[in-house]
């Protein structure tokens, strides 16, 4: 692996998973002693995270993560309930029953799963980026799952502002299983419904939680 390359999935690593919080100043001398890469791949690196929209130049200061703030919430939400709302109706018609109907399955097991600390919660979102990548397969369009994979790096980003609160994840679970079951029966209608209703949810609570900050 090139050094960028290696520079690059270590940051984006750290800056999706809170290691690097937003705000934090990413130093060239700082980071490239912490990650033993040059300055060179380095800035490479962090220019392709600048193009994702993970971090911003900040004047004088350099390089940044960027902050999340309440518009920028909103703004994801509204692109990802253009992409998964239309996704959940394709993956309904091209999909292949049986998978969805197993990934349902487990998906109502899975507050079991969330009755106890990781890494058992780890296999709850493990089981999550199953149905994602069903659906990525399931929906036999390149760009559309191309475009929700780049905006997936942002959702798992705020989805830490949800403080992995158990009792939304129960309720989450229950919401992912109903998409996987409209998918399972080919009812585009009702898997886009469902979809629609879990963002929603999602969005309301990720709100509240911010607000109580």
């Amino acid at each position: 692996m090139r050094a960028s390359d290696r520079a690059y999935a270590t940051l984006r690593e750290d800056i999706v998973e809170w290691r690097l919080r937003p705000g934090a100043v990413l130093a060239e001398v700082e980071q490239s002693e912490r990650l033993g890469v040059s300055r060179t791949p380095l800035r490479e690196a962090l220019g392709r995270l600048t193009a994702e929209g993970l971090t911003t130049a900040a004047g004088g200061r350099g390089v940044v993560v960027t902050d999340i703030s309440l518009d920028s919430i909103d703004e994801l939400f509204e692109l990802r309930e253009t992409l998964e709302v239309r996704a959940a109706a394709l993956a309904a018609v091209r999909g292949e029953p049986a998978v969805f109907a197993d990934l349902q399955a487990q998906l109502l097991r899975a507050p079991e799963l969330l009755s106890s600390e990781d890494p058992a919660r780890r296999d709850y979102y493990a089981l999550v980026s199953r149905l994602d990548d069903a659906m990525d397969a399931a929906i036999a369009n390149s760009y559309l799952a191309q475009a929700m994979r780049n905006l997936r790096v942002h959702l798992v980003r705020v989805r830490r502002l949800a403080a992995d609160d158990t009792a939304r994840l129960k309720a989450a679970s229950a919401e992912h299983a109903a998409i996987a079951e409209a998918i399972a029966a080919g009812n585009s209608r009702l898997a886009e419904a469902a979809t629609t209703v879990h963002l929603h949810r999602s969005l309301t609570h990720l709100k509240a939680t911010y607000a109580a900050r």
